[in-house]
């Protein structure tokens, strides 16, 4: 039987369209944050660092939090959209703030950095984007829908996170440069997020719960659940069922690792290019290499799901392919060989698109899991993995970025880095995304959702018809 469709194309375009708004201040923080406090402030690596991971401690709590305050929430927007069409005026807000830090003594500017820093992850970025996340299923319960919507919000993502990356540095040099230059591009993209978002906000509509429960109790149990409402759960019963869900613990674990690998890589990108390669132009070819071939990838992704019958199959057989070219690019790195680099760099995130495509739509099957086994709905709890995973992932990445560049002996200020923060360098770009790869493939294996969902609505329905 055919599953019923909810969403005309203009809105799932609206609804990737979202994911633009995000990266217009996750990426600029993620990939620059870093190299504007150390060499445009002139601040020390290794305290940023450490704030950086105070700050997500903070971070890290909130996310569930917000996660049962959507729930919890009752509106003519609906649950979701109220928080994601508020929640980026602060997000606007703080990313123009911390990349406008005053003139003052080192410590009140190191003060100043992490009370916007965390009021951008742990409040605002928070709020929005767990609302952004819960949406995808809060506006279809179709499985195929679902696929389609991580892979178009991910093709905005990767477009975005290019455009950021080819024209940031240049455009903080044509504004003037320095701290300056820096302040006028977080103003531009922070303008820019808060239009999309509000675009993506008012294109799409909830569908209401009693619709999706009494599908849902349709769908698993052969009954039109006519009178069954969403049950209301308080928060700590919503964490009591996130643990008996494994398929959670999971799913958190693939966030946490694959946006701490991405973290990393982002964070240690400019440096690699700049004092590895000696040239930071080259951080927009390897841009293009990276996400050109992601973007391809994804449109293909509701494609080869559907050929091959699951995400998982899908993804695993993907993360073999990563493994294979993470080791090609070492050993492309240790020669400096730029051709083997972007062939590797490609081919290595070509395959590892489909993850970023269908992260949203597995988190949507491991919450469909929590209701099939305990008859309640805890959306907002369930998907505050993705922003768990983005934000705490992303800024231990951070994090560990600035450890590792203290630990090497960068210097920001210096014309020319000692061989051990060149050493460092190479270790977190070229060899460190090997490492996390491996940790993903064994997650990866480990989720199979898809196959508990089929086997429980197999015996259920042979109960019923028993």
């Amino acid at each position: 039987m055919n599953e019923k469709k909810y969403l005309k194309w203009y809105q799932k375009i609206a609804y990737g369209s979202g994911d633009m708004a995000s990266n217009c201040g996750y990426a600029l923080i993620s990939s620059f944050v870093m190299l504007y406090l150390t060499n445009a402030v002139g601040l020390n690596s290794l305290v940023i660092g450490t704030l950086m991971m105070a700050s997500k401690l903070l971070d890290g709590v909130s996310d569930i939090f917000f996660g049962g305050l959507m729930d919890k929430t009752k509106s003519k927007m609906g649950q979701a959209r109220p928080w994601m069409l508020y929640g980026q005026l602060g997000v606007s807000a703080c990313l123009f703030l911390v990349f406008s830090i005053p003139s003052m003594s080192q410590t009140m500017q190191y003060a100043y950095f992490f009370v916007f820093y965390t009021a951008f992850n742990a409040v605002f970025y928070t709020a929005n984007s767990i609302a952004y996340a819960a949406l995808a299923a809060k506006i279809t319960k179709n499985g195929q829908e679902r696929v389609q919507l991580g892979s178009i919000r991910f093709i905005f993502a990767t477009f975005t996170t290019l455009v950021i990356s080819y024209n940031a540095m240049g455009l903080v040099e044509k504004f003037g440069g320095g701290t300056k230059g820096w302040r006028t591009v977080a103003l531009i993209f922070a303008l820019i997020a808060l239009a999309v978002n509000t675009f993506c906000v008012l294109m799409v509509k909830e569908v209401p719960d009693e619709e999706i429960e009494s599908a849902n109790e349709m769908d698993n149990t052969g009954n039109s659940g006519e009178g069954n409402g969403p049950e209301k759960v308080s928060f700590g019963t919503s964490l009591k069922l996130l643990v008996k869900n494994p398929y959670y613990i999971i799913i958190l674990g693939l966030y946490l690792v694959n946006y701490i690998y991405s973290g990393i890589t982002q964070g240690s990108a400019i440096y690699f290019m700049t004092y590895y390669m000696e040239d930071p132009a080259l951080l927009g070819t390897f841009s293009l290499f990276q996400l050109v071939p992601v973007m391809i990838i994804l449109t293909l992704t509701p494609m080869l799901v559907k050929k091959l019958g699951s995400m998982w199959k899908m993804n695993l057989y993907a993360r073999v392919i990563t493994l294979l070219m993470g080791g090609v690019f070492v050993v492309g790195a240790l020669n400096k060989s730029l051709p083997v680099m972007l062939f590797a760099t490609f081919f290595r995130n070509m395959a590892g698109g489909p993850l970023t495509g269908t992260l949203n739509a597995w988190v949507a099957e491991t919450s469909d899991y929590t209701w099939r086994t305990q008859k309640v709905r805890i959306d907002g709890v369930m998907f505050s993995c993705s922003s768990i995973g983005v934000k705490l992932g992303g800024g231990i990445g951070s994090a560990v970025v600035g450890w590792l560049l203290a630990l090497g002996g960068f210097d920001g200020t210096a014309a020319v880095q000692s061989s051990g923060a060149i050493n460092m360098i190479f270790f977190m770009y070229a060899v460190l995304p090997l490492i996390f790869g491996i940790v993903m493939a064994i997650l990866v294996y480990l989720m199979k959702v898809e196959k508990a969902n089929k086997e429980w609505d197999e015996k259920h329905q042979k109960g019923e018809l028993a």
